[in-house]
């Protein structure tokens, strides 16, 4: 396979500019101390799930698109009468993406995905979770080029994990600043 000869733009970006760029911002003695990406996680949960069974392979086949690799459903982990929600249920879809599936996906989002979302003024910087990790809501699947706006029958939105190396909110922000993530108050130096 010549996926091993192929290295995708974000991957050498961050080998090349993010790496320097971070050892000089925080004063790392090693490379191996740089924060990096480690996975990206796609999770939604499907409204409705559980009158209607074809929204969940509806909501497969999206992701799959969208990532480039084979979604698989959540399930419930217990009943909830109120729902008329019985344990082990569809109720939504997931997938992680590593390697060089993350970083196309990474790129895919950040060029192509969040310029097309409305009134678009950049993401927030306040959705970390103290231990390295960002999470992003996306309201409208719609903002995903491999999507067919005129097959969508329901618009649906979906949350975005990057889990990094990161041991602090700043360490996490910085790396994905320097990866391109139109951050909302991101100061060019």
């Amino acid at each position: 396979m010549s996926t091993a000869t192929y290295t995708p733009r974000l991957q050498t970006k961050y080998q090349k500019e993010v790496v320097p760029a971070l050892m000089k911002k925080f004063g790392y003695s090693t490379v191996m101390q740089v924060p990096k990406l480690t996975k990206i996680c796609l999770n939604r949960g499907v409204n409705g799930a559980v009158s209607d069974k074809k929204l969940i392979d509806i909501a497969l086949d999206e992701l799959t698109m969208i990532s480039g690799q084979k979604a698989v459903s959540t399930k419930s982990k217990k009943d909830i009468s109120n729902f008329k929600l019985r344990k082990s249920m569809p109720i939504g879809a997931r997938v992680t993406l590593r390697g060089v599936k993350m970083y196309e996906f990474l790129d895919r989002l950040i060029a192509a995905s969040l310029p097309r979302v409305r009134d678009f003024k950049g993401v927030s910087e306040k959705s970390f979770d103290g231990r390295g990790n960002y999470t992003l809501g996306i309201t409208e699947q719609i903002i995903f080029p491999e999507i067919d706006i005129d097959k969508v029958t329901k618009i649906t939105g979906m949350d975005i994990t990057f889990v990094t190396t990161g041991q602090t909110n700043e360490e996490a922000y910085e790396l994905l600043k320097e990866m391109g993530m139109p951050f909302k108050n991101s100061k060019k130096d």
